[in-house]
């Protein structure tokens, strides 16, 4: 089956927009194939805000996102392969979805890396007895 990800992606950008809101789309811009403004990533992600007032000719279709954009007042073609949308939410509510892997997704174990997070240090194991929570990623 083709990947789900660019007919949510559709869907929730439209549901945004018909409840008057603005689409920001979350982007991992690391991977091969995103044209996106370098000087405005932020630890290999970029959010875009796609709605009709920020954008022209956005396009969405099953490869990824298109359109036309200026950023700090220079015009700029933006292309964002479906692999690497990470999220489309409303910027007033956050409501949206966070997508997962899926088929046609980059895969978590290629050695490349992406990005990287500060490892959690685990705290010492409870002596009293009593069960203790622990944060799992």
């Amino acid at each position: 089956m083709t990947p789900s990800r660019p007919y949510l992606v559709r869907a929730l950008n439209e549901w945004i927009l018909d409840n008057q809101c603005t689409p920001y789309v979350l982007v991992d811009a690391s991977l091969a194939g995103v044209q996106v403004p370098q000087d405005y990533v932020n630890q290999g992600q970029i959010v875009l805000n796609v709605s009709p007032v920020a954008v022209q000719n956005l396009l969405i279709d099953n490869d990824g996102i298109s359109f036309n954009a200026r950023f700090g007042g220079v015009p700029m073609s933006v292309y964002v392969p479906t692999v690497a949308i990470l999220a489309i939410y409303a910027k007033e509510n956050g409501q949206g979805m966070v997508f997962g892997t899926e088929a046609g997704a980059p895969d978590p174990d290629d050695p490349t890396p992406t990005k990287t997070e500060p490892e959690a240090e685990e705290p010492a194991p409870s002596t009293s007895g009593r069960p203790s929570l622990k944060v799992v990623k």
